[in-house]
């Protein structure tokens, strides 16, 4: 039977090439998106043609609107009768220091980036008896970087939810982290922008997307690893 993955946020960036990844690999997909329906039924045309068959829908859901979420994980597991594997993925990553952050900054950071992981993560665990859920995080989760402190923070307790549910799901459940540094550039922001922030690091090169998918091959395959985050940043959480 094949394996099943809902990944958040999959129709661009780190999302979609996450998508691409586990579709070369066999997944089925349950393909979330938000106001990207465009880019998420182009990238369903391309899951496709990498891999025929495969089965590939889409789940719209406001990840700011509760009850959205709360239904996206039985919405899933209707289509498919299962799901294996959670990819925890959509974000929003705005800019504010604590003084510059409004309250309604903070609740959108923590809505989208903790609180709607934290309730996929307990439906999951309610709806099917085991699996796997991979949360991305931040290299920031080890620094008190405050340029984005809504979101450093937001991404902060998700990594301890990683930790918590690591604890309390187990042993039918695995739930590991991955912390990629500056992989893709900004909008409006190209490759050299990446290659000065590497610069700053201690092995000087970007990233990239390749150790995030190598780390999401690397937790998948390793049945013995629970409550542990890797790390995609050159070695910026070092410094």
């Amino acid at each position: 039977m094949r394996k099943v993955a809902l990944i958040t946020g999959s129709a661009k960036r780190i999302g979609r090439a996450v998508a691409l990844h586990l579709a070369q690999s066999g997944w089925d997909l349950a393909l979330h998106f938000h106001h990207s329906e465009t880019a998420a039924a182009e990238l369903k045309k391309e899951l496709k043609h990498i891999n025929s068959r495969g089965t590939y829908r889409l789940f719209q859901a406001d990840l700011n609107h509760v009850p959205d979420v709360e239904s996206l994980i039985s919405n899933v597991i209707s289509v498919f009768a299962g799901l294996d594997l959670l990819v925890n993925n959509a974000s929003v990553f705005q800019p504010g220091t604590i003084q510059d952050t409004s309250s309604m900054l903070l609740q959108r950071n923590l809505q989208v980036n903790f609180i709607a992981p934290f309730i996929l993560t307990r439906e999951f665990a309610i709806h099917a008896d085991n699996g796997v859920i991979v949360n991305l995080v931040d290299t920031r989760v080890r620094k008190n970087s405050f340029s984005h402190a809504a979101y450093s923070l937001s991404k902060k307790v998700l990594w301890e939810l990683t930790q918590m549910s690591a604890v309390e799901l187990a042993p039918a459940f695995r739930v590991n982290a991955i912390a990629p540094g500056a992989v893709l550039p900004p909008e409006g922001k190209d490759e050299t922008y990446l290659n000065t922030l590497a610069e700053s690091t201690p092995l000087k090169e970007p990233a990239g997307l390749k150790p995030v998918l190598q780390s999401l091959s690397y937790i998948l395959e390793n049945e013995n690893l629970t409550g542990q985050v890797l790390f995609c940043d050159s070695g910026e959480q070092l410094l």
